[in-house]
This record gives C-alpha cells, sequence and structure tokens, in this order.
C-alpha cells in the first residue's frame, strides 16, 4: 500500500475559520479552524444538539485558561456544562481515570443524547473519547483540542484509548466525534516542549504524503518556532486536511491509514519502556522517524539526501534524534506488542522518499538490529 505526495494549498489568513469535512458518510462530521472558535461554540453545538446541558472533561492546567471562555461561548446559546478534570499528563490515561469519568457520568446522570466536549489534550481526547464511546453505548462526542499535537493529529479520525502497563493505547475503540473544535488561540499558553512535540506530528504529513508540504515546512521554521498565527493556522489546516482524507479512505486503519504511524512502532516503544510521559509523544515520535528513515535507507531506497533533509527539520523544530539507551531485547519486545503487528509479524513504516510511505513487514530482524544498535 502507498500514498504518494498531494501539493499544499496557500497560507490562509489566521482570522477567517476555516472548515474541514471528513468523510464518512452518515457519520461524517466537520472541523472548525480558526482564532476564536470557542466565542462560536453554542452555535457550533446546535447544530447538532438542541438542549441545554453538556458535561466537559479538561484538567486543571488547561481549564484554568481556556474553560471560561469555552462556558461563555456555550452560556451564549442557553447551554450549560458540567466539567471533570482529570490530572494532568500521561499517567491519567489509564483505566482507573476512565471508571471515573463514568462513574461521574452516572451519577451525573447524563443522558445518552448529551454530548461529552474533550477539552485539552490528547489524553484527554483520548481518555474522553472513550468515555463517550462506553457511556450507554455511545454517547456524543466534540473534541476540543488544545495542544498542536491534538489538534493535528489525535483530535481527528475517532481513535480513543487507555494505556496499559504492557503497551500505549492498547485498550480503546474507533469512536468519531460529532464536531472538531480547533481554536488557534490555545497554543499562546502552550509550554515550548510540547508545542515542539506537536510539530513532529506536522513533520510527519510531509513525510508519509505531501513533498510540497514538507519544502514548506523547510522554508518557514522561523515562522513556526515563533508560533506566528498565519502559519499556524497554514500548519493546523493542511495537517488537518490530510489526516481527513487518509481517514475518509480507510477509517479503521485496514490499510492506508497504517502510513499515519510512520515513527510510532519505534516511538510507543522508546514511552512504554522509560515510562509514560518521560518523553512527550512527539518526541518520541520524531526518534521513530529517525529509526524508520534508517531503515527505508536500507530496504526501500530512501536517499541519503532525503534522510538529512528530515533529520535538519526535526533538529530545527528542537526535536531529539538520538534513542534512549535500551536494549534490543527490550525494542523488539516491545514492538512485537505494538498494534500494527499482523500475523505475529511487526509491520514498519517506511519512506520511499519524502512524500512517498509505504508499508512492510519483511524486514530481517538483523536489519533491524543493525538500525536499532546505530550509534
Amino acid at each position: 500500500m502507498q500514498i504518494t505526495d498531494n501539493s499544499t494549498q496557500t497560507r490562509r489568513d489566521e482570522m477567517s475559520p476555516n472548515v474541514l469535512q471528513v468523510d464518512l458518510g452518515t457519520r461524517s462530521y466537520p472541523i472548525h479552524i480558526g482564532a476564536d472558535i470557542f466565542a462560536e461554540a453554542g452555535r457550533l453545538l446546535r447544530a447538532v444538539y438542541s438542549g441545554r446541558r453538556a458535561f466537559v472533561v479538561s484538567n486543571p492546567t488547561v481549564a484554568s485558561h481556556h474553560l471560561a471562555a469555552l462556558r461563555q461561548g456555550l452560556a451564549a446559546e442557553g447551554v450549560a456544562i458540567e466539567v471533570w478534570q482529570t490530572p494532568d499528563g500521561e499517567c491519567a490515561k489509564n483505566w482507573e481515570e476512565l471508571y471515573k469519568i463514568l462513574g461521574w457520568l452516572l451519577e451525573s446522570r447524563a443522558e445518552r443524547q448529551t454530548p461529552l466536549i474533550a477539552l485539552g489534550g490528547g489524553v484527554v481526547g483520548d481518555l474522553a473519547g472513550l468515555a463517550a464511546a462506553l457511556y450507554q453505548r455511545g454517547m456524543p462526542l466534540i473534541q476540543v483540542p488544545t495542544t498542536l499535537l491534538a489538534q493535528v493529529d489525535s483530535s481527528v479520525g475517532g481513535k480513543t484509548a487507555v494505556n496499559h502497563p504492557l503497551g500505549k493505547n492498547m485498550i480503546g475503540a474507533f469512536y468519531q466525534p460529532q464536531q472538531v473544535w480547533i481554536d488557534t488561540k490555545t497554543l499562546s499558553t502552550l509550554p515550548s516542549r510540547e508545542y515542539l512535540s506537536g510539530l513532529a506530528e506536522v513533520v510527519k504529513y510531509g513525510a508519509i504524503r505531501d513533498r510540497a508540504f514538507f519544502a514548506w515546512l523547510e522554508e518557514n521554521t522561523e515562522a513556526l518556532l515563533a508560533r506566528e498565527p498565519q502559519a499556524l493556522n497554514h500548519v493546523i489546516y493542511e495537517s488537518c486536511r490530510n489526516k481527513a482524507m487518509i481517514v475518509a479512505a480507510d477509517e479503521r486503519e485496514m490499510g492506508e491509514r497504517a502510513l499515519l504511524n510512520l515513527g510510532h512502532t519505534f516511538g510507543h516503544a522508546i514511552e512504554t519502556a522509560l515510562g509514560y510521559g518521560q518523553w512527550l509523544h512527539g518526541e518520541a515520535v520524531a526518534v521513530g522517524m529517525v529509526l524508520a528513515g534508517r531503515l527505508s535507507m536500507k530496504v526501500c531506497g530512501f536517499e541519503k539526501n532525503e534522510q538529512q533533509r528530515l533529520e535538519r527539520l526535526l533538529a530545527a523544530f528542537g526535536l531529539p534524534l538520538t534513542c534512549p539507551a535500551l536494549s534490543l531485547e527490550t525494542w523488539t519486545t516491545l514492538m512485537a506488542r505494538d498494534k500494527k503487528v499482523a500475523n505475529g509479524k511487526m509491520r514498519f513504516v517506511l519512506l520511499e522518499r519524502l512524500g512517498q510511505a509505504v508499508v512492510r513487514q519483511d524486514i530481517e530482524k538483523e536489519m533491524l538490529a543493525q538500525v536499532l544498535t546505530q550509534k
């Protein structure tokens, strides 16, 4: 399976909201992107819900910055909210916290048609998304991502999950939201390390299917590092556009959606081995892409100068290129538990060139060992 590159579009005015559609038939939904989306929250919700009560899952850090604006936007259309704040960080993405959220919904007598709004980063989105999928066999979900990583990746596509000590995101469900609201102003409060982590997923889209977008990122690193609004709006729109196209073609990752996992087989092993939260997801994925690129050079003819471009761009965004000291046994044991294993064989997303990715599962252990032990 493979996807080739598409041409990237022109930059957009950051003050003008953009709407993308994830085309899934009767379960299609819009992604609203703009600088003042919270002010429109009530109006947007009214497109799918006529009631006056909604539930919000967030965390203390995000709530302190953005909950008031969301509350005000919903109140403008007569919608009152009840809020659950989960602990900050990846450590909260577990079965125990999920169970607490479900208990809160039950105690609050949440009805099946009442929307659950996920206000936060990837952890909040995954937790709330899985809770929405499970509660009364499915309640409406609105994703409101507040980190760059969640805005360009985890809020779109319907993947929800919690972690297990033996593997990341191993317990979950595909459950699509009814809407995604991306307010780009939330990125002004995002810590630098988390912001840079999100750029790893942005680079991924250019690497797997959009060569022109990759080149645009190379030319606009300074604007992105400065969080220049117009550049950010463009990056979020193009990333979501690329992901929406892949999800529409392969919702449940039976084929080409697997290409979105470039760097993730290696990255998830790093996160699991070191303990969730020690490395941010984007940091682990960045190193995973470096390793995937090196493996691609050995088996796919990925050229050295292309690998150098990939590494230079990741480094320009302040992302790590060197993997932590893990034993070969640790690497192979953890990767063998990955969700992408099929028929007992590990599958790897590799690059033939920037903008063109493939999935391979014919990788010899000796070749993999060479990449993992390379200094």
